[in-house]
């Protein structure tokens, strides 16, 4: 089968991550029951910034959001290490932008993600993954926005969103907590 999966907020603990380099950065004490408060994906409002400072900050910092010790989801690595031992193809599917492609590939490779030749896309909008997702002819396709899988709602390929604050009335997909229930799910999907 095939399997896909975004990086960030599904496989990487990306957000909160960067929320603790703002807190660091900002030199704030923002607790981080604000962060599990939010209900979009932007991360800057507890600190008092507008959404254009938001953005600023947020590129300014991706050195340090995506190439520091940004902590994989408990259970995320296992289990796409496990689909892959039992011969399934593993595709990754960013957005993260294309200057920041084979270095993520790296960074991911260096962690012990299994990653096959040409089975690593990235470099596209939010949007636009629906083009590669419908291509590959995705058996599973797992992410965290809704806006992405909002554009898969018609395709063949069973969707799996990671749960996240922000998308909590996002009902159309099979909701994953928890990475190690995912072997479990996929036993009741077809």
């Amino acid at each position: 089968m095939n399997f896909g999966f975004d990086i960030d907020d599904t496989l990487l603990n990306l957000r909160e991550h960067a929320f603790n380099l703002y807190r660091e950065k900002l030199n704030k004490h923002v607790p981080i029951k604000e962060f599990y408060r939010l209900t979009r994906v932007e991360i800057h409002e507890p600190f008092g910034l507008t959404d254009k400072e938001g953005k600023e900050l947020w590129r300014s910092s991706l050195e340090s959001i995506y190439y520091t010790d940004c902590p994989i989801f408990p259970g995320a690595l296992e289990t796409v290490k496990w689909l892959k031992r039992e011969g399934h193809d593993i595709y990754y599917i960013t957005a993260r932008p294309s200057q920041h492609g084979e270095r993520t590939k790296k960074w991911l490779s260096e962690r012990d993600f299994p990653i096959d030749d040409g089975n690593f896309y990235y470099g596209m909008k939010d949007h636009e993954k629906i083009t590669i997702i419908n291509e590959l002819n995705l058996d599973y396709y797992v992410d965290d926005k809704p806006t992405v899988l909002k554009t898969l709602l018609d395709s063949d390929t069973t969707l799996l969103l990671k749960d996240q604050s922000y998308n909590r009335n996002f009902t159309e997909a099979i909701r994953l907590y928890d990475w190690y229930e995912l072997k479990e799910l996929l036993d009741t999907l077809p």
